[in-house]
């Protein structure tokens, strides 16, 4: 991952997440799960393409267990979407790029819309 994406772990949660003036992507993975070595380019994409409205977290499960926690990840890789303190959006299992840009576009017209 390049400097788009911000690798934190459960002690960065709160600044890098909760704190956030903008909106937030908060990708939880692991270096087991095979789905999340899929997904890992996309979120890239995503950094790069919104890096202006939207912060891009990376978080290996086995390593924030307490962040993974409070966001209720089930499963890898996960995606959970933060604007003002509070997680509006989630998405668990593998997501192409198309999907995943398209999933983040509408969930930024949404909160810039609001």
């Amino acid at each position: 991952m390049s400097n788009n994406v911000i690798v934190i772990q459960d002690s960065d949660f709160e600044t890098e997440v909760l704190s956030a003036e903008q909106p937030v992507l908060a990708y939880f993975w692991a270096t087991w799960c095979g789905p999340c070595k899929l997904v890992a380019p996309s979120v890239e994409a995503v950094a790069q393409t919104y890096g202006d409205r939207l912060k891009v977290v990376k978080l290996e499960v086995d390593k924030s267990l307490n962040a993974a926690k409070t966001c209720k990840v089930e499963g890898v890789p996960a995606l959970r979407f933060f604007k003002n303190q509070q997680m509006i959006e989630s998405h668990e299992g593998a997501i192409t790029k198309q999907q995943l840009m398209d999933w983040v576009e509408q969930k930024l017209e949404k909160t810039e819309n609001s």
